[in-house]
């Protein structure tokens, strides 16, 4: 079955619903968004484009991206939706290890995609197409192919995770998963109707689209933000004038609007759920939110190839229940998600005890089938039948898990994952630097920021503005380090590897 199917199912009952606004402005109906992407389906499939070809999705959050992703489902193509921060040698190489000949585009992001064709590591799409222009309305008015057929286990997602060994690696999510995904969102959520609103000020690239796949289905508004991203008083304006509004968050969006003076004009009565998620969220603050909001949070927890799919805290048990576990709950991320098994494991993958560390797997019809062309991390990551996450964490006694490290020391800021080891080998390249270590620092604001620990090599004087402009011209603005310390050495072990809890101990507080 094909996930487009969501769309097709509720154009029917719902064809005069509102589905699409860019901020308080109605674009489209649900007829009419049917009829916009089996027009841009129309229009891949005159391209060439065929059943589980890739096309790829490098917009800014802007309405036109439920037009194009659900006109890839109808072609039967697949999505590779990509973060629009991203740097150009990044595109480059998604785009290229996908093999994406068509590529999505806003306006905003062409110089980042001309960049992208220029290197030793070129790619470039052979069409682009870009909202808003003469050629995106003439393919969206253009003749209809009606839904491709697929098999539930084709390819309808292709997700690049941030590289953790200097590359990324695209997990590859099926209609199957994308499906399961969305019924396990529909069973652990309140219930969703047509008059319901989901906001999508987080990208739509992420977390935040998948979302939407639950809201569509049953034939709610989606409601993207004029300013395409998460300003407080443009959210607060927009919960006023939707009732029955929800939202996907990271922790840092949450803090933002608790300290925005405009969360004094919010009308509760209209919000929903913030649904937060991608990042820690410290109990203190927690505790600020639920009491600013009441009971209105809802935590999922998942990875790109689970997506936000592995455990959730729902709202009734953010609140004091009487057993005298708000705090412990409080500070997991919750009970296994419905359709999912989570374990706790040591190093042979047997179970450990309530209350031992061990590493977080999963199993369940949401997890990815691999990653792209990647069967050694295939292999590595769904041995014995089960992903596994990486993540450090303790399951208690009552079933609720809580996460003690996460994975091969990624950094979460603003939201956005930052694996510190493709920061370190664009560092690495500098003639200059002998050694590199990064490391994430809590920050009040954006939850952690990236850290430098650096070592010039003997005889070399190395800035860090140096640093900054060779990060600047390699990888995501978001990604470079915003402190750089250079020291004589690193602490390593007996077998030479870098301690990295030695030096958060001294560059991470």
């Amino acid at each position: 079955m094909n996930i487009a199917t969501l769309l097709t199912n509720a154009a029917k009952p719902f064809a005069d619903r509102p589905a699409i606004f860019s901020g308080e402005r109605q674009l489209a109906t649900y007829a009419e968004l049917l009829r916009n992407a089996d027009g841009i389906g129309g229009w891949l499939r005159r391209q060439g484009v065929r059943p589980g070809d890739r096309v790829g999705l490098f917009m800014s959050n802007v309405p036109e991206y439920f037009e194009a992703l659900f006109g890839i489902w109808m072609a039967g193509a697949c999505a590779v939706p990509v973060n629009a921060k991203l740097h150009a040698k990044e595109i480059a190489y998604i785009l290229g290890n996908c093999q994406a000949g068509i590529l999505f585009a806003t306006g905003d992001r062409l110089e980042t995609v001309a960049a992208a064709g220029e290197g030793a590591e070129a790619y470039v799409p052979r069409q682009v197409l870009v909202p808003g222009t003469d050629a995106w309305q003439e393919a969206v008015a253009g003749p209809a192919a009606g839904m491709a057929e697929v098999a539930p286990d084709d390819i309808a997602w292709l997700f690049y995770t941030s590289g953790t060994t200097g590359r990324p690696k695209g997990a590859m999510l099926t209609h199957r998963n994308l499906f399961n995904m969305t019924l396990s969102f529909l069973a652990d959520l309140d219930p969703i109707d047509q008059f319901d609103c989901c906001l999508h000020p987080a990208p739509i690239s992420h977390a935040g689209g998948l979302l939407s796949l639950s809201y569509l289905a049953r034939g709610a508004a989606n409601v993207v933000p004029v300013s395409g991203g998460f300003e407080p008083p443009e959210i607060v304006s927009l919960v006023n004038r939707f009732p029955g509004s929800s939202l996907f968050a990271a922790p840092t969006m949450v803090k933002r609007l608790l300290l925005s003076p405009a969360i004094a004009d919010l009308d509760l009565e209209h919000l929903d759920s913030i649904i937060y998620g991608g990042a820690p969220m410290y109990v203190e603050e927690l505790k600020q939110a639920l009491a600013a909001f009441g009971p209105r949070l809802w935590q999922a927890f998942g990875q790109g190839e689970a997506p936000c799919t592995i455990t959730y805290l729902p709202k009734k048990l953010h609140l004091d229940i009487g057993d005298g576990r708000l705090e412990q709950r409080l500070a997991s991320v919750g009970i296994a998600r419905t359709g999912v098994e989570v374990r706790v494991v040591d190093g042979d993958d047997n179970d450990v005890p309530p209350g031992e560390t061990g590493e977080v797997i999963v199993r369940g019809d949401v997890v990815m089938v691999g990653y792209w062309n990647n069967p050694e991390a295939t292999a590595a990551a769904l041995r014995n039948g089960w992903l596994h996450t990486g993540d450090v964490g303790s399951f208690d006694e009552c079933g609720y898990l809580t996460l003690k490290d996460r994975a091969k020391d990624m950094i979460i800021s603003g939201g956005s994952n930052i694996y510190p080891r493709e920061v370190e080998e664009v560092l690495l390249t500098h003639p200059g630097i002998v050694e590199a270590s990064v490391i994430g620092r809590r920050h009040e604001e954006w939850g952690e920021e990236v850290v430098a620990i650096v070592v010039r090599r003997d005889g070399h004087e190395v800035t860090e503005a140096d640093l900054d402009k060779l990060c600047i011209d390699n990888i995501a603005r978001f990604k470079r380090p915003k402190r750089y310390h250079f020291v004589d050495g690193l602490p390593k072990n007996n077998y030479g590897k870098i301690l990295k809890t030695e030096l958060r101990k001294t560059f991470g507080k």
